[in-house]
This record gives C-alpha cells, sequence and structure tokens, in this order.
C-alpha cells in the first residue's frame, strides 16, 4: 500500500541516508523463533487479564497513560482520551489532532451500545468545480491542502467527555503535554513507518522543521521532542475545544490554510460537531458484530461475514472443520471480500449527503443472492478500483463499571496531508484525498460533506452482552482484517491474542493482488496460485494492527462466598498486535 517515492527533489541526501540506516536494523537473521510452553506453539504471548480495568493499544508509553487514569479512579472514556493524545505525541505519522475520531462503547449504566462519528467535513469552498478550475478533474491530490477535511478529533474529545467523562480535559491531556515537552525514545515499528512520511514532510517547512529534526528521520531509540505540540495540548486543556474551532490554533490552521490556496474558513471550524450514531450489526454463527455505519467501511465487514455464513454451506465448506491450513478456507474469505468491497466501493458515501442501502446490503437475503458468483475452481476478478491507504491508530479500554471502549482515530496517510500549524507541533489529515471526483460518484466532493472514511472500531456481543472491543487498523485493510480476526475467533475458537498472531491476508481490490504473510504463502500460496489467485508473499507491515479488551465468560468464584448473592467476578482479557510495538496493560 505505501512506498516511498523516489522522485521528489526535496527529499534530502540525509533522509536518504537515515532510510538506508534504518533498513541495517532490519536484516534476517538465520534463526527460528522459539516455542511457548503450552497451547498454540506460535503465539506470541499470553492473554493479558485484568479485574477493574484494562487497555490496549499500539505503543507503550500511551496504553500506561490510560491505565494511568484508570487506577486513579477514571472510567474507560477518560482513559481512552488519554490514551489518544499520547498516542498523537508517539505516532505523530498516523493519529492526532489534525484528524479524526470514531468510537462504539459499552455503557454499563445504560446497558447499551453507543457510536459516535467524529468524522471532519468538507469545507464550504471545496466543489469539483473549484478543484477542476486548480488542476484536478479527474483525481483528488493526495497531499495538499485540496485533500484537508476540517479535523474533528478535539471536538469528539469534548463531545465524549461532556457525555461520559468524569476527568477534567486538562488532566487527561497533560501526560501526553509532559512526554512531548520532555521527548521520548522513538520506538521501532513507529521509526520504521516515520520512512514513508519523508517525502510529504520534506515539502512543508513548517512539518519538516518539527518532525524531521536536524533534515533526517528519528532513529529507532532516539529521543524525539515537540514542545509545541505540548503547548497546543495544554491550551485546548485550559481552553476546550474552542481553541481549536475558535481560538489561537484556529487562526493558525486558517492562515496556513489560505497561504497554500485553501478554501477552508472560520465558518467551516464553527460547525464541526461529532454526532451520536446507532451502530450497524449483523449475527455470525451466534454472535452479534457491531460496526460503524457509513461513511466508515463497517458495513463491508458485515456484508463479507454474512457472504461466509449463507454460502460456505451451498458451497459445501464449513470453515472451522477446513482451517487455516486448507487453501480452499482462504479463497472463500478472499472471494468474500472482493464482493463485499465491490459494493463498498460503488455505495459507500456520506449518508446525511446520498441514500447508502445498507439494511439490504448487510441482509442475509442480499448476501444468498451473491453465493452464485463464487467459484471454488478459480478466483474471480473484481472490477479495479483504487484502495485507501494504511496508517491510523486504534485502542480500546474498559473499567471497574463494566465500560468497554472502542476507539480509532488517524489523519489518514503517513503524515497525513503532511502540512504543518507552525507553533503547534501537529499536521493536517489528507482524508479528503478519498473524496471522488467523478460527478456520478455517491462519493463525489461537496462543501459540508464527510468522505469515504476507512475508520472502523469494532465490537462484539452475545445474547445482548457485552463481549468484545477490538479494532484493527490499516486503511482498506480493516474491514477485511476484521473479519479475519472475528472468524480466528469463532470459527476456529482462538483466544483474543492468538487471534491476533495468526497469519493474515489482505487483498487489493485495485490491483487485484492478493498478498499473505510469509509462513502463510508457504503453505498454501502455490495452491490459491493454481486457483488463479495473483498472490505473493508479505510481511506484517500492511497486515493491519490489531488490539481488543474482551470479557472472560462470567462463573461464580468461591471467594465470593454461598448462596443467592454470590457474586460473579468480571475478569477482563485483553490482546496487542505482534506487528505493532504496542502492549495490554491492566490492573
Amino acid at each position: 500500500m505505501r512506498r516511498l517515492s523516489r522522485h521528489r527533489e526535496q527529499i534530502t541526501v540525509t533522509l536518504l541516508l537515515a532510510v538506508v540506516s534504518y533498513a541495517s536494523f532490519s536484516t534476517p537473521l538465520p534463526a527460528v523463533r522459539g516455542d511457548r510452553a503450552s497451547g498454540w506453539l506460535s503465539q506470541t504471548r499470553s492473554e493479558l487479564f485484568a479485574r477493574h480495568g484494562l487497555v490496549a493499544t499500539s505503543q507503550p508509553l500511551a496504553a500506561n497513560a490510560g491505565l494511568d487514569v484508570l487506577k486513579s479512579g477514571g472510567n474507560a472514556f477518560d482513559a481512552a482520551i488519554a490514551t489518544a493524545a499520547v498516542l498523537n505525541v508517539v505516532e505523530p505519522g498516523s493519529a492526532g489532532i489534525g484528524g479524526d475520531v470514531f468510537m462504539i462503547a459499552w455503557v454499563a449504566k445504560e446497558h447499551r451500545l453507543v457510536a459516535l462519528n467524529g468524522s471532519g467535513r468538507a469545507p464550504e469552498g471545496a466543489t469539483a468545480a473549484w478543484l477542476a478550475k486548480h488542476g484536478f478533474a479527474d483525481q483528488m491530490p493526495q497531499h495538499r491542502i485540496e485533500a484537508v477535511t476540517v479535523p474533528g478529533a478535539v471536538d469528539a474529545w469534548d463531545t465524549i467527555l461532556r457525555r461520559y467523562g468524569t476527568r477534567d480535559l486538562a488532566a487527561l491531556l497533560e501526560p501526553a503535554a509532559v512526554i512531548a515537552e520532555e521527548g521520548y525514545a522513538v520506538s521501532e515499528r513507529i521509526a520504521h513507518d516515520w520512512v514513508y512520511g519523508a517525502e510529504v514532510l520534506a515539502g512543508d517547512a513548517d512539518a519538516s522543521s518539527v518532525y524531521l529534526p536536524n533534515g533526517t528521520i528519528p532513529k529507532t531509540g532516539s529521543v524525539f521532542r515537540n514542545p509545541d505540540l505540548a503547548r497546543a495540548l495544554r491550551m485546548i486543556g485550559a481552553q476546550g475545544r474552542s481553541a481549536f474551532y475558535e481560538g489561537d490554533i484556529a487562526n493558525a490552521i486558517l492562515t496556513k490554510s489560505r497561504a497554500l490556496g485553501g478554501t477552508m474558513t472560520a465558518a467551516d471550524l464553527l460547525a464541526t460537531h461529532a454526532n451520536w450514531v446507532d451502530p450497524i450489526t449483523t449475527s455470525y454463527h451466534g454472535y452479534d458484530v457491531y460496526e460503524m455505519p457509513p461513511n466508515t467501511q463497517g458495513f463491508a465487514t458485515l456484508e463479507m461475514l454474512n457472504i461466509l455464513e449463507v454460502c460456505a454451506p451451498k458451497l459445501g465448506i464449513n470453515l472451522a472443520k477446513a482451517g487455516p491450513s486448507s487453501p480452499s478456507y482462504w479463497h472463500l474469505l478472499v472471494e468474500a471480500k472482493k464482493l463485499a468491497y465491490t459494493d463498498l466501493y460503488a455505495f459507500n458515501a456520506d449518508p446525511g449527503a446520498v441514500d447508502v442501502p445498507v439494511a439490504r446490503l448487510i441482509s442475509k437475503d442480499y448476501a444468498a443472492t451473491l453465493c452464485s458468483k463464487i467459484s471454488l475452481r478459480h478466483a474471480s476478478t473484481p472490477q479495479p478500483k483504487g484502495d485507501p491507504v494504511g496508517g491510523t491508530v486504534y485502542l480500546a479500554t474498559a473499567d471497574a463499571e463494566g465500560n468497554m471502549v472502542s476507539f480509532i482515530y488517524s489523519i489518514y496517510d503517513t503524515f497525513g496531508s503532511g502540512i504543518g500549524i507552525p507553533g503547534f507541533g501537529f499536521v493536517l489529515n489528507n482524508r479528503g484525498a478519498l473524496f471522488s471526483l467523478d460527478p456520478s460518484s455517491p462519493n463525489v466532493i461537496a462543501p459540508g460533506k464527510r468522505p469515504f472514511h476507512t475508520l472502523l472500531p469494532g465490537f462484539l456481543m452475545k445474547d445482548g452482552e457485552p463481549l468484545l472491543a477490538f479494532g484493527l487498523m490499516g486503511g482498506s485493510q480493516q474491514a477485511q482484517g476484521h473479519a479475519q480476526v472475528l472468524i480466528d475467533m469463532i470459527d476456529l475458537g482462538l483466544n483474543p491474542q492468538a487471534a491476533s498472531d495468526l497469519a493474515r491476508f489482505t487483498h487489493a481490490q485495485g490491483t487485484n493482488l492478493l498478498r499473505l504473510e510469509t509462513a502463510l504463502f508457504a503453505q498454501v500460496g502455490p495452491a490459491l496460485s493454481r486457483l488463479g489467485h495473483r498472490v505473493s508473499p508479505d510481511n506484517g507491515d500492511d497486515m493491519g494492527g490489531y488490539q481488543a479488551v474482551g470479557l472472560l465468560p462470567t462463573t461464580p468464584s468461591k471467594l465470593d462466598g454461598p448462596g443467592k448473592d454470590q457474586k460473579i467476578p468480571r475478569v477482563y482479557r485483553g490482546a496487542s498486535d505482534h506487528r505493532k510495538d504496542g502492549q495490554a496493560v491492566g490492573w
């Protein structure tokens, strides 16, 4: 999905040397990994169990910031904001206050799921005609001011805390501000990902002065500081959302936008508000899977699961019995993905602007009409359609009250637009790059419209009770990745950590290229190639970063005493992807 271009003149010799220097860290060793003592020997680590609260995300400093909030009496919503703020500091290429937020959460006191769409909108002046006038008649630019949508993250934080939070915003943002001010050692995967942003950062003086210190990419273990971002976070903590949408930060955003020829106005910033929505759902083998409605790609996960549940028996395949060593298992998953993504790219858009036929697309009846499109003898060729790139951070939290939060946010591509806001140490998103310029597309750009969005927090329920808050970041990998880890748990019976560790595939609709992690390719790649798949081996770079916080099935404890007043202890379980730098932490 992401590859570093070699053609931009702004990339200095120092940057290229940094890339070469980092590559030396990745030299393959002539060795094999060791085994665990029990269970699935290839599992990377044990599940984490905790009684009072848990946080899982892709960077340890962020996970521990959320855990500190829980241990001090804050709830899962408070912890999510604190964790997210630190992720802005330590994974600046993936997320931040210049981006967007989505959340699905179980609210224990209300005994229900809620969902929040905190994505921004196109500025008032952003039209297809305006873009054509400025040289973009066929395709949205990727890393220019025209690709920037109004950031929704800060308003989403405010909206969440006003309804469900128990802590002051300033207190929740202060740990992130301290880390930004004092500096932190850049972790391995994040240093690797920084390379992808080198080109776009080099094109903007405000961004490169912050994120390319001394003109180079930070190396693994080097200390990176961002005092300007610390200032921005403290200003937001003290003044609330108005600091970002009305105050000095807003003025800095608008000044930069105007200087680059953008159309964003003060009215666009003031009009930015997250909104509560109903999550969409389908059942899969007795479990209820919940995803975000459009403008996200959530319905593609549900459609893919429906196709597998309805069509697999008709095709004579039982996924659980076939198992992941069977080429037919993977063939069926990939073919279901192709069908679901064909509908995703045809219909997904802002439901406030167009009618998206979600109810039909996620119905079992509709899935049944697609079974005839799957052949077990050969791979299909989907209509070419460009796929979104990867980036993003995901986190999950849970607390002693029973609240569980599934939370994702992003600036889209690595370092987003690459446009830095002077004095405040962050970059703006490039989420508008996912708009279409085709006037017949439901996703055509229009003022105040939300673009096609990849961000996808997931949630799993059973018998009306919460089971798992989970997510898997990574552009077009998200919806197909959600389906894979759910099948790992529901069909194969894996625990949440083992589901993370199992090898994955990623399929690109635009090129019809199927990539398998290396051991999986060795196992089934040749057989899938004989079925007509265009298949290649790959590492975990684009397989998505998965995190999960769930509940163990509850059983009475002898320690809680006998009788009708006997308590059933709550035990959380956590998982974190070995493909990232993070961890699950709890107490």
